[in-house]
């Protein structure tokens, strides 16, 4: 995506998504975390993940616009769009899989990043090996069949980054 482009996405994404800081269980402690989020789709989808329950809010006309931007150019169809805000590089996420049950298996991610690069980290189950990628501002990530199965992923944390990052996971709810 063209830089003035994915700068107006970011602002009217930073402005208008209905932002709330995650909330997980996670060991039996209830954790409230910097980084927000917030859940979109087609209908009231519930999500779950970390022990905890997200209903879809209705899209805007901004994420309509990027859910069929990136529909076509992944050939995929997404009912649904986690967001995420990451203030600066104080705030990222652990290793983990977007292996729920909802997402059925094999299921299509794909991932739209606005604002500070940063690192991304993949770590397979099995062999540990490591692949990192640097998301830039405008730049889509598409994590497609067996990764969610076989990888683990990551947004690891830096000093170095203060600037905020939007995030955008579009997939599909497996009623």
């Amino acid at each position: 995506m063209a830089p003035l482009e994915a700068n107006r996405y970011f602002e009217l994404l930073f402005d208008n998504i209905l932002w709330e800081n995650d909330k997980a269980i996670i060991f039996g402690k209830h954790i409230v975390t910097k980084r927000k989020v917030a859940w979109y789709g087609d209908s009231e989808y519930l999500y779950t993940y970390s022990n905890s329950t997200k209903r879809a809010l209705a899209w805007t006309r901004e994420l309509l616009s990027l859910k069929q931007m990136t529909e076509n150019l992944t050939g995929a169809t997404y009912n649904s769009c986690l967001l995420n805000l990451y203030h600066n590089g104080d705030e990222g996420i652990a290793w983990h899989s977007d292996d729920e049950e909802s997402l059925g298996t094999n299921n299509n991610i794909a991932s739209l990043s606005f604002g500070a690069e940063r690192k991304f980290l993949f770590r397979h189950k099995l062999s540990k090996q490591t692949v990192s990628i640097l998301l830039e501002h405008g730049s889509l990530l598409v994590m497609r069949g067996r990764t969610q199965t076989n990888w683990l992923h990551s947004l690891p944390k830096s000093k170095k980054i203060s600037e905020p990052r939007i995030n955008l996971t579009f997939r599909t709810i497996v009623c």
